[in-house]
C-alpha cells in the first residue's frame, strides 16, 4: 500500500544533515574513526547537583502524572534569574511560560501569530528551527542577511515596505547559531522601532545566554520598549548540558505568553516534574557551575583555533556560543563541497554554511563539543589531509 503525504511535508525533505549522517555512517563502517564537530549538543553532564536532584525525585511515585504547566517553584526560579542576572523584573503569573525545550516554543509559536501569507523575518543564516515554524504555521520566510561586513546583525534597513507590512513575525537570535555574533542595545532598539512601527512581534532566542568569553550577552527583554512587541526564549539545553531534559522557558509581553500557553494547552502535557525541580534549583544555584562550562568551551575554542592557524586556516575568534562560523578556503565552489572533503580526507564532520541560509555559502560551522584531545586529533588529520599540504604557490587560501 503506498501512502500520500501532506503538501506541508515537502518542507521537511531531507537535509544535508540526514546527508552528512549517512556519509559519516558510511565512513565508519569502513572502519574510519570519525570526529564529529556537526551538531550542537553538548558532550558534557549537568552538575552533579542536579543529577542528583533528577535521581532522588524519580524515585517518588507521585512524581508520574501530568505536570500541566510550570510549577510555581519554576516560575519563581525564571524571575529571579532574569532579576539577578539582566536586571529584568517578570511577573511569574502572567509573563513567564514554561516549553518542552526552545526547539518547541521556536517552532509552535508561528502557529499562534501567523496565516497563510504573512511573512515571518528571519536571520540568513540562521537556525533550522525558524523554518520549520514558518512552514507549520503556513507564513513565508523572509531572509534578512546577516554578513560579516555588518558584524552579522540582520540588515532590517533594507527590508522592502511591502513585506514590513505583511510581516506577523521577526525574529533574532544573540549570541547566534550558526553564527555566534553579538548584540548592541542599539541594534535592540532599532529592531524594537520597526516592530512598533509595523505591528511585528519579536522573538528572541537567547539559547546561548550562559556560554560567553567576555562581555556578558544582553537581554531583549533589558532594552526599554522589548516587553511591549515581544518575548524571549531561554533554555537549559546548552547552559546547565541539559540537553535531553527538554526544559526551557519564554518570557516577556502577557499576551503573548498568554497566546503561546492557550496553544500549548493542546499540544502537550507539560515536562517531568523532577526535570522541572532540577531546572528550578539550576537557575537560582549558587555554584561556579556556569563559569567553569565557559572556562572548558573557550579552551577548547583556543586550541582549535590556534591549531587550525598553524596549518593555514584562518578563522575568527566567537566571543560567545559552543560554534566557531568559518569561511571556507579558496578553491572550493561551496561550502558544501568543502565540508564533504573534510569528511572523506581528513575525517572531521562540520556543518555546511548553506545549511542555514543562502548567505551561509562560503562558511561552515564547527561545535565545540569534542574534548581538547579530540580537536587536536581533528587539527592534525586536517593538516595530513591534502586540503592544506599543496605547495605554497597552490595552497588554497582563506
Amino acid at each position: 500500500m503506498s501512502f500520500t503525504t501532506s503538501r506541508r511535508m515537502k518542507a521537511f525533505e531531507q537535509s544535508i544533515f540526514a546527508e552528512l549522517s549517512q556519509l559519516k555512517k558510511m565512513r565508519i563502517a569502513e572502519g574510519e574513526k570519525i570526529i564529529d564537530l556537526s551538531i550542537g549538543s553538548p558532550d558534557l553532564p549537568p552538575p552533579k547537583f542536579l543529577m542528583d536532584a533528577i535521581s532522588k525525585d524519580a524515585l517518588n511515585p507521585a512524581a508520574y502524572g501530568y505536570s500541566l504547566t510550570g510549577t510555581e517553584e519554576f516560575q519563581e526560579s525564571v524571575r529571579t534569574y532574569y532579576k539577578k542576572n539582566h536586571n529584568v523584573s517578570l511577573n511569574t503569573k502572567n509573563e513567564i511560560i514554561q516549553l518542552m525545550g526552545s526547539q518547541d516554543g521556536l517552532v509552535h509559536f508561528p502557529m499562534v501569530l501567523c496565516n497563510p501569507g504573512d511573512y515571518i523575518l528571519v536571520p540568513d543564516p540562521g537556525y533550522t528551527a525558524y523554518a520549520t515554524g514558518a512552514s507549520m504555521s503556513g507564513a513565508e520566510l523572509y531572509p534578512m542577511p546577516s554578513r560579516k561586513e555588518t558584524g552579522f546583525l540582520p540588515e532590517l534597513n533594507n527590508i522592502p515596505e511591502d513585506i514590513l507590512h505583511k510581516a506577523k513575525l521577526m525574529i533574532l537570535n544573540f549570541p547566534g547559531n550558526p553564527v555566534p555574533a553579538m548584540v548592541t542595545r542599539k541594534y535592540f532598539e532599532e529592531a524594537i522601532a520597526v516592530a512598533k512601527k509595523y505591528k511585528i512581534v519579536i522573538l528572541h532566542d537567547f539559547a546561548y545566554s550562559e556560554l560567553y568569553y567576555g562581555e556578558k550577552p544582553l537581554s531583549f527583554l533589558a532594552v526599554e520598549g522589548a516587553k511591549d512587541v515581544g518575548i524571549e526564549m531561554n533554555s537549559l539545553s546548552k547552559s546547565f548540558n541539559m540537553a535531553g531534559c527538554r526544559v526551557a522557558y519564554a518570557a516577556g509581553n502577557p499576551d503573548l505568553i498568554e497566546k503561546l500557553a492557550q496553544l500549548k494547552s493542546n499540544l502537550d502535557y507539560g515536562v517531568f516534574l523532577p526535570v522541572q525541580n532540577a531546572a528550578a534549583k539550576a537557575l537560582i544555584a549558587e555554584s561556579n557551575f556556569l563559569q567553569s562550562n565557559r572556562e572548558i568551551y573557550k579552551a577548547r575554542r583556543d586550541v582549535l583555533i590556534s591549531g587550525l592557524e598553524q596549518i593555514g586556516w584562518h578563522v575568527d575568534i566567537p566571543q560567545a556560543s559552543m560554534f566557531i562560523w568559518a569561511e571556507i578556503p579558496q578553491g572550493f565552489s561551496s561550502s558544501k563541497e568543502f565540508s564533504i572533503e573534510l569528511l572523506h580526507k581528513a575525517n572531521v564532520v562540520v556543518t555546511p554554511g548553506n545549511a542555514f541560509g543562502r548567505y551561509g555559502e562560503g562558511y561552515v560551522r564547527i561545535a565545540l563539543v569534542q574534548p581538547e584531545a579530540e580537536l587536536l586529533k581533528a587539527v592534525k588529520s586536517i593538516a595530513d589531509s591534502s586540503l592544506f599540504n599543496k605547495k605554497a604557490s597552490d595552497r588554497r587560501r582563506i
